[in-house]
């Protein structure tokens, strides 16, 4: 017996619908969802282990960087007409009202950083493409399953030039703001 196969078509949609889908409450309050590349991607709940190092990044990070620089847990961030992920951190240039008038977008970025546990696969590849193809100057992906922190750094096309594997014993200095160093023992 043959079966007949038909053409799937994805509906991809926009920053546009997506917006007024989320004005719309079409989705569950507690939905974890991601619009990557057009595509609406439902992301793994965040379990505790996920949390906390996202807790230890924050707390670290408040107390080193600089007054003006804004700290940003799990929130949108803009990437062109198709994509808005939420990264779990990123340090933002200093912009007067907080972002309060737009979310933002990959020029704004000094660092971001993906915590993955259940997720290190996508975070590798699919949001690495991601990142690197919106030109993130710095990725940083803590990898929990590895105990490690893999920085990207360097981004061309859709990949970075330099990728560094930092463990415990290890410290890392950021691109964009050389004066902060961190102990990589202070984040795994």
């Amino acid at each position: 017996m043959a079966i007949a196969t038909t053409n799937v078509r994805k509906h991809l949609t926009d920053i546009k619908e997506w917006q007024k889908l989320g004005e719309a409450n079409i989705f569950p309050p507690d939905s974890r969802l991601e619009l990557i590349e057009g595509e609406i991607l439902e992301m793994a709940p965040i379990g505790f282990n996920h949390s906390g190092h996202l807790n230890r990044i924050n707390k670290l990070f408040s107390r080193l960087m600089p007054d003006d620089v804004i700290p940003s847990v799990q929130n949108p961030l803009q990437l062109g007409d198709l994509s808005e992920p939420e990264p779990d951190f990123m340090l933002l240039k200093p912009n007067d009202d907080f972002y309060c008038s737009r979310h933002p977008n990959a020029a704004d970025v000094l660092l971001l950083i993906e915590v993955a546990d259940s997720s290190p696969s996508f975070d590798q590849n699919q949001k690495l493409r991601l990142y690197a193809s919106h030109n993130i100057l710095e990725y940083w992906l803590m990898n929990l399953n590895d105990a490690c922190l893999e920085v990207y750094r360097q981004p061309h096309g859709d990949c970075y030039g330099e990728k560094t594997t930092l463990r415990v014993g290890n410290t890392v200095t950021l691109s964009q703001l050389e004066q902060i160093a961190i102990d990589i023992a202070d984040i795994l």
